[in-house]
This record gives structure tokens, C-alpha cells and sequence, in this order.
């Protein structure tokens, strides 16, 4: 595994922020627009955000897809969630179908929707699910392990589930994906996402923890317990993404932390869902700071932590519309807003060009 170790280090030695120059000059673009000055709002901030990402005045967004990372977790044995295992595969299986709440909005918005099984319980092939343009499996184990029993993976699985998605999403990126989403599939993922959260956030477990899919007023104890117990027993270090995720996390939440560390590598962004996407989103800050700079979040969940996650990460969501779905459907509802914001910097003539008066000073 020491290639692999030189191999994360190495990306994260290479990414670097997106170009503040360029931002300036989108500013300065934005301020000759026939508009009132900045009157589409956070329209105009996203754009120019882009443009510095893709260090380009002519940012497009045109090729979109989703990535939605599969995976089980062990925790499920502590009676946290409303839902049994199956359910994991059974979805990973109608998203291929193109059945899931996931791949109507995704073809609402012109994205693909792409699956990776990181960790199912199922055999894909049980399933009649092979391998092709939209189903990949990595599969590091067949779920975590309990991590109220102890960690919920080794620190190489960690590591290897990240790189693993570096890889698919890098893949991505080189067909000519302008603008990637991350999103998951995971019965009780809800339950590392909070240990993730409540760990790098520093918040309690009462705020960072909320009943996922729908767990009844004991469920949400049980699984507040499971946590603090996984947590005291493993003792993730905050200061160490890696072990905060192979302590506590999931194969699909390292998945997804290695997607926005490939979007900040190749200079692209990346949409972040709801609460278990945003897990991913803490472990690949934690690792890498200046990737929250490639991350827009697409929409803020009803899950409670998630607000405390994004205002750990300094992001304000596009969308906030009670969505508590995940698979990445509220990162794909807020593509066709960033598609807006480049479509408006780059077709709204300027004063001159339309022949119009400025503001007089």
C-alpha cells in the first residue's frame, strides 16, 4: 500500500486554488452586463466562480453527470435504520433500470447517472447487474465493519476507497464531463455521515444527528448511543481524515471524498448532494482544504447536521427545498442553476454590445 499513500499525497500536493485573476476579470466582465448592477444575484458569483475553477472566461457546462456511490455499513446491527441491507442493492438496481427519483431529475437536467458499488452487502451479479458505461464495481469489502464495535475499516481500505473514486470521477472528467455530482446509496449511512460530522465539526451529537430515513423516537436514540459509543471507542482524530473515515465513515462517503478531490485536481466543480454526500465533503476538506473550493452545495437536507456541515465547509446552498432523498438529487436540480449562472455571463450582451446607456456615476 505504500504506492497508494504516495499516490493520495501526490494529489493532494497538486491541487491548487482556482485562479483569482480570472475571477476578477469575470467581475470586471459581470459590471459591463445590461443589468443593473449585479441584479441576478448569486447568479453572477457562481459564474465567476467558475470561470476561475476552469481558468477560462468562456466556462461551459454543457456535459453533466452524477455519480452515486454504493455502499453497506455494519452499524446497521445497532438497530439504526427503518430500512433492511437489501434495500442497497434492490436500489442500485433500479437506478441502472433508470426507475430512481435520481435518474428522472438527472434526465431533467441532461446528466448521466453513473453507479459504483464501493462496498455493497449484495453481489452485483446476484442482482444480474455487470459491469459497463454506467455500473462500476470497486468493491473494497462487503460492507464496513460495526464501528460501535470497533473501526469500521482499515486505514488502507480508507485510503483505497478514496482512490478509487479519484479514479472514476478522473475518468469522468477525461471523457469531458464539465460538471460532476456526487451522490450515494447506503442503508444507514446516515449514521457514519453524523459521527463524520459531529468529529470534524466539533458539534453534539443532539445537533449532528437526525432519523434518516425515518427512524421512530427510539431508533433515533439507539442510533445517537451507537454513535457516541463508536466514537469513544475509536477515538477518529480530527486532525486526520483518514482515520476519521476508517474509524467511523463508510467505502461510498470515501468514494465521494475522492470525487471532489479529483474535481479540485483537474480544476472542475463538483455539486455536492445532502447529508451523506457532504460526509464525503468533510473527509476530503479535512484532507485537502482548498477543495471546498471546487464544491457548490446543491441544496441544504432536512437532515439538522447538514446546515452545521456546510457552514463548516463555508458553503451556502443553491437549492433548499425539504429534500431528504440523497442518491444526488438535489446536486442535480442545482446544475441546471449553474448551467444558468455561465449561460448569463456568457450570453447577457454588455452595455455596449446592445447599445444601451450605462449607469451614469
Amino acid at each position: 500500500m505504500d504506492s497508494d499513500i504516495l499516490n493520495l499525497e501526490e494529489i493532494l500536493k497538486e491541487i491548487q486554488p482556482p485562479d483569482e485573476s480570472i475571477i476578477a476579470l469575470a467581475r470586471e466582465h459581470t459590471a459591463k452586463l445590461a443589468l443593473p448592477p449585479r441584479a441576478l444575484g448569486r447568479l453572477h458569483t457562481m459564474g465567476e466562480r467558475l470561470c476561475g475553477i476552469v481558468r477560462s472566461l468562456n466556462p461551459i457546462m454543457d456535459s453533466k453527470a452524477v455519480v452515486v456511490m454504493a455502499g453497506d455499513h455494519g452499524i446497521v446491527e445497532e438497530g439504526v435504520s427503518a430500512f433492511p441491507q437489501e434495500v442497497t442493492g434492490e436500489m442500485v438496481k433500479n437506478f441502472l433500470a433508470g426507475g430512481a427519483g435520481i435518474n428522472c431529475l438527472c434526465r431533467h437536467v441532461g446528466a448521466r447517472v453513473i453507479v459504483v458499488d464501493m462496498g455493497m452487502k449484495t453481489d452485483p451479479e446476484s442482482l444480474g447487474l455487470k459491469a459497463g458505461e454506467t455500473f462500476f464495481s470497486h468493491k473494497i469489502a462487503p460492507g464496513t465493519a460495526n464501528f460501535a464495535k470497533g473501526p469500521a475499516m482499515t486505514r488502507e481500505q480508507a485510503k483505497a476507497a478514496i482512490l478509487h473514486g479519484f479514479q472514476r470521477a478522473s475518468a469522468l472528467f477525461d471523457e469531458g464531463v464539465c460538471l460532476l455530482g456526487a451522490g450515494d446509496m447506503g442503508i444507514g449511512n446516515t449514521t457514519p455521515s453524523a459521527a463524520i460530522g459531529a468529529v470534524l465539526t466539533k458539534a453534539s451529537l443532539d445537533d449532528m444527528t437526525g432519523r434518516g430515513t425515518g427512524v421512530d423516537d427510539a431508533g433515533l436514540q439507539r442510533k445517537k448511543a451507537a454513535i457516541q459509543k463508536g466514537i469513544e471507542l475509536n477515538r477518529p482524530d480530527p486532525l486526520d481524515g483518514l482515520d476519521v473515515l476508517s474509524k467511523v465513515g463508510g467505502f461510498e462517503i470515501g468514494g465521494i471524498a475522492g470525487c471532489i478531490l479529483a474535481a479540485a485536481y483537474h480544476n472542475r466543480p463538483v455539486v455536492i448532494d445532502g447529508f451523506i454526500s457532504t460526509a464525503g465533503a468533510l473527509i476530503a476538506h479535512a484532507l485537502c482544504p482548498t477543495a471546498a473550493q471546487y464544491m457548490f452545495a446543491g441544496h441544504c437536507s432536512e437532515e439538522p447536521g447538514h446546515k452545521i456541515m456546510l457552514k463548516h465547509l463555508g458553503l451556502e446552498p443553491i437549492l433548499d427545498l425539504g429534500l431528504r432523498l440523497g442518491e444526488g438529487t438535489g446536486g442535480a436540480l442545482a446544475m441546471n442553476i449553474l448551467d444558468a449562472s455561465v449561460k448569463v455571463f456568457r450570453e447577457v450582451l454588455t452595455f455596449d454590445q446592445a447599445g444601451v446607456s450605462g449607469k451614469e456615476i
